[in-house]
Protein backbone atom coordinates (compact mmCIF):
# COMPACT_ATOMS: atom_id res chain seq x y z
CA UNK A 1 0.00 0.00 0.00
CA UNK A 2 1.26 3.47 -0.87
CA UNK A 3 2.14 6.04 1.75
CA UNK A 4 -0.82 8.28 0.79
CA UNK A 5 -3.22 5.40 1.27
CA UNK A 6 -1.91 4.79 4.76
CA UNK A 7 -2.52 8.40 5.68
CA UNK A 8 -6.10 8.34 4.42
CA UNK A 9 -6.78 5.16 6.30
CA UNK A 10 -5.39 6.59 9.55
CA UNK A 11 -7.44 9.77 9.13
CA UNK A 12 -10.65 7.74 8.66
CA UNK A 13 -9.91 5.66 11.75
CA UNK A 14 -9.42 8.85 13.86
CA UNK A 15 -12.67 10.36 12.60
CA UNK A 16 -14.64 7.20 13.42
CA UNK A 17 -13.14 7.08 16.94
CA UNK A 18 -14.06 10.74 17.55
CA UNK A 19 -17.64 10.16 16.41
CA UNK A 20 -17.96 7.12 18.68
CA UNK A 21 -16.73 9.08 21.69
CA UNK A 22 -19.19 11.92 20.98
CA UNK A 23 -22.12 9.45 20.70
CA UNK A 24 -21.17 7.83 24.02
CA UNK A 25 -21.06 11.22 25.77
CA UNK A 26 -24.42 12.16 24.31
CA UNK A 27 -25.98 8.92 25.45
CA UNK A 28 -24.55 9.43 28.94
CA UNK A 29 -26.07 12.93 29.14
CA UNK A 30 -29.47 11.69 27.97
CA UNK A 31 -29.45 9.02 30.70
CA UNK A 32 -29.11 11.60 33.56
CA UNK A 33 -32.35 12.76 35.38
CA UNK A 34 -33.64 16.10 34.30
CA UNK A 35 -33.23 18.88 36.92
CA UNK A 36 -35.25 22.06 36.69
CA UNK A 37 -33.26 25.11 37.69
CA UNK A 38 -35.27 27.95 39.21
CA UNK A 39 -34.30 31.52 38.62
CA UNK A 40 -32.44 33.13 41.53
CA UNK A 41 -35.43 35.39 42.25
CA UNK A 42 -37.65 32.33 42.76
CA UNK A 43 -35.30 30.31 44.94
CA UNK A 44 -36.23 30.30 48.69
CA UNK A 45 -33.58 31.91 50.85
CA UNK A 46 -34.43 29.57 53.77
CA UNK A 47 -36.64 26.63 54.44
CA UNK A 48 -40.09 27.88 55.45
CA UNK A 49 -41.82 26.20 58.38
CA UNK A 50 -45.57 25.59 58.21
CA UNK A 51 -47.71 28.04 60.20
CA UNK A 52 -50.08 26.24 62.55
CA UNK A 53 -53.30 28.00 63.48
CA UNK A 54 -54.76 27.36 66.95
CA UNK A 55 -58.19 25.75 66.85
CA UNK A 56 -61.07 28.20 67.26
CA UNK A 57 -62.18 26.69 70.57
CA UNK A 58 -58.73 27.30 72.09
CA UNK A 59 -58.73 30.91 70.95
CA UNK A 60 -62.16 31.46 72.48
CA UNK A 61 -61.10 29.79 75.73
CA UNK A 62 -58.01 31.97 75.92
CA UNK A 63 -60.04 35.12 75.36
CA UNK A 64 -62.53 34.04 78.02
CA UNK A 65 -59.72 33.42 80.53
CA UNK A 66 -58.19 36.82 79.79
CA UNK A 67 -61.60 38.46 80.24
CA UNK A 68 -62.12 36.59 83.53
CA UNK A 69 -58.72 37.75 84.75
CA UNK A 70 -59.55 41.37 83.93
CA UNK A 71 -62.88 41.00 85.75
CA UNK A 72 -61.11 39.69 88.84
CA UNK A 73 -58.72 42.63 88.70
CA UNK A 74 -61.72 44.97 88.56
CA UNK A 75 -63.21 43.08 91.51
CA UNK A 76 -60.00 43.54 93.51
CA UNK A 77 -59.74 47.20 92.54
CA UNK A 78 -63.29 47.78 93.79
CA UNK A 79 -62.61 46.39 97.26
CA UNK A 80 -59.02 47.61 97.61
CA UNK A 81 -59.31 51.09 96.16
CA UNK A 82 -62.58 52.24 94.63
CA UNK A 83 -64.64 51.26 97.69
CA UNK A 84 -62.40 53.39 99.91
CA UNK A 85 -62.85 56.39 97.65
CA UNK A 86 -66.60 55.74 97.48
CA UNK A 87 -66.78 55.53 101.28
CA UNK A 88 -64.89 58.81 101.72
CA UNK A 89 -67.21 60.56 99.26
CA UNK A 90 -70.38 59.20 100.88
CA UNK A 91 -69.12 60.11 104.33
CA UNK A 92 -68.34 63.66 103.25
CA UNK A 93 -71.82 64.08 101.78
CA UNK A 94 -73.43 62.62 104.93
CA UNK A 95 -71.35 64.85 107.18
CA UNK A 96 -72.26 67.98 105.22
CA UNK A 97 -75.94 67.01 105.35
CA UNK A 98 -75.89 66.30 109.09
CA UNK A 99 -73.94 69.45 109.91
CA UNK A 100 -76.56 71.48 108.04
CA UNK A 101 -79.31 69.80 110.05
CA UNK A 102 -77.49 70.48 113.31
CA UNK A 103 -77.10 74.14 112.39
CA UNK A 104 -80.82 74.39 111.65
CA UNK A 105 -81.91 72.26 114.64
CA UNK A 106 -83.62 69.76 112.32
CA UNK A 107 -81.44 66.73 113.05
CA UNK A 108 -83.50 63.61 113.91
CA UNK A 109 -83.75 62.63 117.60
CA UNK A 110 -85.82 59.45 117.30
CA UNK A 111 -87.06 56.75 114.98
CA UNK A 112 -89.31 59.18 113.16
CA UNK A 113 -88.75 62.55 111.57
CA UNK A 114 -90.69 65.80 111.66
CA UNK A 115 -93.34 64.22 109.42
CA UNK A 116 -93.92 61.40 111.96
CA UNK A 117 -92.70 58.84 109.41
CA UNK A 118 -89.87 56.40 109.99
CA UNK A 119 -86.51 57.84 109.02
CA UNK A 120 -85.47 56.87 105.52
CA UNK A 121 -82.63 54.33 105.41
CA UNK A 122 -79.31 56.11 105.08
CA UNK A 123 -80.41 59.26 106.93
CA UNK A 124 -77.51 60.74 108.97
CA UNK A 125 -78.38 60.50 112.69
CA UNK A 126 -75.14 61.03 114.61
CA UNK A 127 -71.42 61.67 114.54
CA UNK A 128 -69.01 59.33 116.31
CA UNK A 129 -65.42 59.94 117.36
CA UNK A 130 -62.95 57.46 118.89
CA UNK A 131 -59.62 59.25 119.52
CA UNK A 132 -57.69 56.05 120.29
CA UNK A 133 -58.45 54.67 116.82
CA UNK A 134 -58.31 58.01 115.03
CA UNK A 135 -61.89 57.37 113.92
CA UNK A 136 -64.37 60.08 113.02
CA UNK A 137 -67.47 59.04 111.07
CA UNK A 138 -71.11 59.88 110.40
CA UNK A 139 -73.60 57.26 111.56
CA UNK A 140 -76.48 56.50 109.21
CA UNK A 141 -79.92 55.05 109.91
CA UNK A 142 -80.13 51.34 109.09
CA UNK A 143 -77.83 48.32 109.16
CA UNK A 144 -78.37 46.63 105.78
CA UNK A 145 -75.33 45.96 103.59
CA UNK A 146 -76.07 48.82 101.24
CA UNK A 147 -76.15 51.22 104.22
CA UNK A 148 -72.92 49.99 105.81
CA UNK A 149 -71.07 50.53 102.50
CA UNK A 150 -71.52 54.27 103.13
CA UNK A 151 -70.69 54.31 106.85
CA UNK A 152 -71.52 52.89 110.29
CA UNK A 153 -75.22 52.03 110.60
CA UNK A 154 -77.54 52.58 113.55
CA UNK A 155 -79.82 49.64 114.29
CA UNK A 156 -83.27 51.09 113.90
CA UNK A 157 -84.95 49.39 116.87
CA UNK A 158 -82.52 50.95 119.38
CA UNK A 159 -82.27 54.48 120.78
CA UNK A 160 -79.93 57.05 119.31
CA UNK A 161 -76.55 57.60 120.99
CA UNK A 162 -76.78 59.80 124.08
CA UNK A 163 -80.28 58.69 125.03
CA UNK A 164 -81.55 56.47 127.82
CA UNK A 165 -81.34 52.83 126.88
CA UNK A 166 -79.17 50.74 124.58
CA UNK A 167 -77.93 52.04 121.25
CA UNK A 168 -76.36 49.64 118.74
CA UNK A 169 -74.16 50.63 115.78
CA UNK A 170 -72.80 48.27 113.07
CA UNK A 171 -69.65 48.94 111.05
CA UNK A 172 -67.59 47.11 108.43
CA UNK A 173 -64.31 45.38 109.25
CA UNK A 174 -62.43 45.30 105.92
CA UNK A 175 -64.14 47.03 103.01
CA UNK A 176 -65.64 50.45 102.36
CA UNK A 177 -63.44 52.40 104.72
CA UNK A 178 -63.38 49.62 107.35
CA UNK A 179 -64.55 52.11 110.03
CA UNK A 180 -64.80 49.41 112.74
CA UNK A 181 -61.85 47.32 111.60
CA UNK A 182 -59.90 48.07 114.79
CA UNK A 183 -62.57 48.29 117.49
CA UNK A 184 -61.18 45.06 118.98
CA UNK A 185 -58.17 47.17 120.08
CA UNK A 186 -60.32 49.22 122.46
CA UNK A 187 -59.95 48.57 126.16
CA UNK A 188 -61.91 49.49 129.30
CA UNK A 189 -61.55 53.20 130.01
CA UNK A 190 -61.27 54.35 126.37
CA UNK A 191 -63.57 57.23 125.45
CA UNK A 192 -66.15 57.36 122.64
CA UNK A 193 -67.91 60.62 121.75
CA UNK A 194 -71.23 60.84 119.91
CA UNK A 195 -72.97 63.99 118.65
CA UNK A 196 -76.68 64.04 117.83
CA UNK A 197 -79.44 66.61 117.49
CA UNK A 198 -79.63 66.57 121.31
CA UNK A 199 -75.99 67.47 121.87
CA UNK A 200 -72.74 65.71 122.65
CA UNK A 201 -72.57 62.48 124.64
CA UNK A 202 -69.52 60.69 126.04
CA UNK A 203 -69.15 56.97 126.64
CA UNK A 204 -66.48 54.96 128.45
CA UNK A 205 -65.64 51.48 127.19
CA UNK A 206 -66.44 48.80 129.76
CA UNK A 207 -65.99 45.54 127.85
CA UNK A 208 -64.85 43.98 124.57
CA UNK A 209 -66.56 40.66 123.95
CA UNK A 210 -66.79 38.09 121.17
CA UNK A 211 -69.39 35.57 120.09
CA UNK A 212 -69.99 33.17 122.96
CA UNK A 213 -68.81 35.53 125.72
CA UNK A 214 -71.19 36.37 128.59
CA UNK A 215 -73.74 39.10 127.90
CA UNK A 216 -73.45 42.41 129.78
CA UNK A 217 -75.53 43.02 132.88
CA UNK A 218 -79.08 44.33 132.32
CA UNK A 219 -79.14 48.10 131.83
CA UNK A 220 -80.65 50.22 134.59
CA UNK A 221 -83.60 52.42 133.68
CA UNK A 222 -81.57 55.64 134.10
CA UNK A 223 -78.50 54.51 132.20
CA UNK A 224 -77.37 54.53 128.62
CA UNK A 225 -75.13 52.14 126.72
CA UNK A 226 -73.51 52.15 123.28
CA UNK A 227 -72.54 48.87 121.59
CA UNK A 228 -70.32 48.85 118.53
CA UNK A 229 -70.52 45.69 116.40
CA UNK A 230 -68.23 44.37 113.65
CA UNK A 231 -66.69 41.21 112.22
CA UNK A 232 -63.44 39.87 113.64
CA UNK A 233 -60.78 37.60 112.19
CA UNK A 234 -59.13 37.50 108.78
CA UNK A 235 -60.27 40.22 106.37
CA UNK A 236 -63.28 38.97 104.37
CA UNK A 237 -62.99 35.62 106.22
CA UNK A 238 -64.08 36.48 109.77
CA UNK A 239 -64.61 33.72 112.30
CA UNK A 240 -66.47 35.67 114.97
CA UNK A 241 -68.21 38.95 115.82
CA UNK A 242 -66.71 41.55 118.14
CA UNK A 243 -68.85 43.82 120.33
CA UNK A 244 -67.61 46.80 122.28
CA UNK A 245 -69.82 47.94 125.18
CA UNK A 246 -69.50 51.50 126.47
CA UNK A 247 -71.41 53.16 129.29
CA UNK A 248 -72.85 56.66 128.97
CA UNK A 249 -71.00 59.02 131.32
CA UNK A 250 -72.75 62.29 130.48
CA UNK A 251 -76.34 63.24 131.24
CA UNK A 252 -78.73 60.99 129.36
CA UNK A 253 -81.18 62.57 126.95
CA UNK A 254 -84.84 61.63 126.78
CA UNK A 255 -85.76 59.01 124.23
CA UNK A 256 -88.89 59.68 122.12
CA UNK A 257 -91.49 56.93 121.95
CA UNK A 258 -90.29 54.07 119.76
CA UNK A 259 -92.60 52.66 117.11
CA UNK A 260 -90.26 50.01 115.70
CA UNK A 261 -89.31 46.90 117.69
CA UNK A 262 -86.67 44.22 117.13
CA UNK A 263 -89.32 41.84 115.75
CA UNK A 264 -90.13 44.35 113.02
CA UNK A 265 -86.60 44.38 111.64
CA UNK A 266 -85.91 42.68 108.34
CA UNK A 267 -83.45 39.80 108.33
CA UNK A 268 -81.08 41.89 106.21
CA UNK A 269 -80.69 44.31 109.14
CA UNK A 270 -79.36 41.71 111.60
CA UNK A 271 -75.77 40.79 112.41
CA UNK A 272 -73.73 39.32 109.51
CA UNK A 273 -76.71 39.44 107.13
CA UNK A 274 -76.64 40.19 103.40
CA UNK A 275 -79.15 42.09 101.31
CA UNK A 276 -80.82 40.14 98.51
CA UNK A 277 -82.02 43.32 96.76
CA UNK A 278 -78.71 43.35 94.85
CA UNK A 279 -79.54 40.17 92.88
CA UNK A 280 -81.41 41.87 89.99
CA UNK A 281 -78.57 44.28 89.30
CA UNK A 282 -75.97 41.53 89.62
CA UNK A 283 -77.86 39.30 87.15
CA UNK A 284 -78.21 42.26 84.76
CA UNK A 285 -74.47 42.85 85.01
CA UNK A 286 -73.75 39.20 84.18
CA UNK A 287 -76.03 39.35 81.13
CA UNK A 288 -74.24 42.46 79.92
CA UNK A 289 -70.94 40.67 80.49
CA UNK A 290 -71.94 37.66 78.38
CA UNK A 291 -73.12 39.89 75.54
CA UNK A 292 -69.93 41.92 75.72
CA UNK A 293 -67.74 38.79 75.63
CA UNK A 294 -69.54 37.69 72.47
CA UNK A 295 -68.83 41.10 70.92
CA UNK A 296 -65.19 40.81 71.95
CA UNK A 297 -64.90 37.43 70.21
CA UNK A 298 -66.39 38.78 67.00
CA UNK A 299 -64.33 41.96 67.16
CA UNK A 300 -61.05 40.05 67.57
CA UNK A 301 -61.71 38.22 64.31
CA UNK A 302 -62.83 41.13 62.13
CA UNK A 303 -61.24 44.19 63.75
CA UNK A 304 -58.02 42.93 65.28
CA UNK A 305 -56.75 41.54 68.57
CA UNK A 306 -55.00 44.61 69.97
CA UNK A 307 -57.63 47.09 68.85
CA UNK A 308 -60.29 44.96 70.55
CA UNK A 309 -58.47 44.64 73.88
CA UNK A 310 -57.68 48.35 74.03
CA UNK A 311 -61.43 49.02 74.02
CA UNK A 312 -62.46 45.94 76.02
CA UNK A 313 -60.13 46.25 79.03
CA UNK A 314 -61.68 49.45 80.50
CA UNK A 315 -65.19 48.08 79.99
CA UNK A 316 -64.32 44.77 81.67
CA UNK A 317 -62.72 46.59 84.61
CA UNK A 318 -65.88 48.67 85.00
CA UNK A 319 -68.05 45.54 84.88
CA UNK A 320 -65.82 43.88 87.48
CA UNK A 321 -66.11 46.89 89.76
CA UNK A 322 -69.89 46.95 89.32
CA UNK A 323 -70.14 43.23 90.10
CA UNK A 324 -67.99 43.69 93.20
CA UNK A 325 -70.23 46.51 94.39
CA UNK A 326 -73.33 44.32 94.09
CA UNK A 327 -71.50 41.40 95.73
CA UNK A 328 -70.64 43.65 98.68
CA UNK A 329 -74.35 44.21 99.18
CA UNK A 330 -75.10 40.49 98.93
CA UNK A 331 -72.33 39.64 101.41
CA UNK A 332 -72.67 40.14 105.19
CA UNK A 333 -73.08 43.72 106.34
CA UNK A 334 -70.04 43.62 108.66
CA UNK A 335 -67.39 42.64 106.11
Amino acid sequence: MSQSGLRERARGFATATKDRIQRERKNARDARPTTLVQPDSERPTSRALPQLEAPEQFRLTGAALVALGILLVGFALQFAGISQVSYARDQQLAFDDFRYQLANATAPVGQTGADDKLLAPGTPVSLISIPKLGLSATILEGTTSNITTTGPGHRRDTVLPGQLGASVVYGRQSSYGAPFGRIGELAPGDVITATTGQGEAKYTVTDVRYTGDPLPAPLAADKGRLTLVSASGLPFLPDTVVRVDATLTTAAQASPARVLSYQALDESELTMAGNSTAWPLLVLGLIILLVFLALVSISRRYWGKWQTWIVAVPVLLALGSFAAQQAAILLPNLL
